[in-house]
């Protein structure tokens, strides 16, 4: 696994072992990319169920201002900071190991792009999505990555479908909040 482009680029990030762990794979990694390339710069990022940490590092790399990565594993904590530290977004980032659904209950509002990629059939996004239409800005993204057989609701709150893609065993559900040029 490794960073695909900007200021990171080709640094190799650790993973978690075991049966539970499924990162993202460069394929999807880079399809997520390309559809919000244009929205990393400057952005304030939320990886919510940020396992290795490598899609929000990926958009710190791609220039976003700051990243919040949230996991209750412990193990996964202490990889995404060691990731960090590699690729020298220390600065750029806060990491926390608590629950990401108690996290968004807590969050102070502000999130441009949020990255949301929980263990498959857990039902974690259906829970999240409506917690997180608070938190995200006008003209944020949320960026689901989820298993191609669960269809999630075409709104949560604010949260509106912008598009819906699907790579092999995989799904990603594009969510977008309203801004003042889409209420026009």
């Amino acid at each position: 696994m490794r960073v695909i482009t900007g200021a990171a680029r080709g640094k190799k990030l650790k993973t978690l072992d075991g049966l539970d762990v499924r990162p993202t794979s460069d394929m999807v990694k880079e399809a997520i990319f390309s559809i919000i390339q244009f929205d990393c710069p400057g952005a304030s990022v939320l990886d919510l169920f940020a396992g290795s940490g490598q899609l929000g590092i990926e958009a710190l790399s791609r220039g976003a201002s700051h990243c919040v990565f949230i996991d209750k594993n412990r193990s996964a904590v202490d990889i995404v900071k060691d990731n960090l530290n590699k690729c020298g977004f220390v600065q750029s980032a806060r990491v926390l190991n608590m629950d990401s659904l108690e996290y968004l209950k807590v969050a102070k509002p502000g999130f441009d792009i949020a990255l949301l990629d929980p263990p498959y059939r857990t039902g974690l996004l259906e829970k999240a999505l409506p917690e997180l239409d608070q938190k995200m800005n006008p003209g944020g993204l949320a960026v689901c990555e989820h298993e191609k057989e669960l269809t999630l609701n075409d709104s949560y709150g604010r949260l509106t479908v912008r598009k819906r893609y699907k790579y092999g065993k995989i799904a990603v559900t594009v969510y977008k909040i309203p801004d003042e040029e889409d209420e026009v």
